[in-house]
């Protein structure tokens, strides 16, 4: 479920690129991706960083807080995106069950190639599957799920015969279909002679199609 909260409140980072608090959640970001919340230590953190552990502690007060943060500064925007692209396929003349999907998919394939440390980001998403932290669902489920909650009230519409609990399945394994694609786990790779964005786009149209057809099946 956490690719719809993203899946992903407050205001961007009030900081330079190169801050002290960017460079502590950038360094946490890659290290969450290779080891995992648990496996990645703050004595790891503050020597890829090179920060000392005051600075952690100033800035983020706790690991639980550090992780919680690497997700808020990229689920927030990506959160936004989405709601923004929900509220134009509902404003269209006659929007379809694709255009909700299009407006939850292709923000978080863009976010998985275009911003720098995206594609790590993804991978710290996969570990949020993996690991069984119940503080960091609680986190998510608290500050995105009213996302999950606008996207299913728009495929409920759409589909008014799925009662409540097979809509969520349904919504389920598309959200984890496309952390999978948002990852490129899959067989399909992007040729030399493509370019990130229309391998980005062609995805986008495959998943939609095969979410759209698994939602509308009897």
């Amino acid at each position: 479920m956490f690719g719809f909260f993203a899946p992903l409140r407050i205001a961007h980072l009030n900081s330079t690129p190169f801050s002290t608090k960017e460079r502590i959640l950038g360094a946490a970001e890659e290290l969450f991706a290779r080891n995992g919340f648990a496996g990645a230590s703050l004595r790891e953190l503050t020597a890829s960083a090179k920060v000392n552990l005051a600075a952690v502690n100033y800035h983020f007060g706790s690991k639980d807080n550090l992780i919680n943060e690497v997700f808020r500064r990229r689920l927030d925007e990506l959160s936004t995106h989405r709601l923004e692209a929900l509220q134009a396929a509902r404003d269209k003349a006659k929007s379809t069950l694709e255009d909700i999907l299009a407006a939850f998919i292709h923000p978080a394939l863009a976010l998985s190639v275009d911003k720098p440390g995206g594609a790590t980001f993804v991978r710290v998403l996969a570990r949020a599957y993996a690991e069984h932290n119940e503080r960091l669902r609680k986190f998510l489920s608290e500050n995105y799920g009213h996302v999950l909650k606008e996207f299913a009230a728009a495929i409920s519409a759409e589909l008014p015969h799925l009662d409540k609990e097979e809509l969520y399945w349904r919504i389920d394994i598309i959200a984890g279909a496309l952390t999978y694609a948002m990852a490129d786990f899959g067989v399909i790779k992007r040729r030399g002679s493509m370019s990130e964005k229309v391998h980005r786009e062609r995805a986008a149209e495959h998943l939609i199609r095969f979410a759209a057809a698994g939602l509308r099946a009897d």
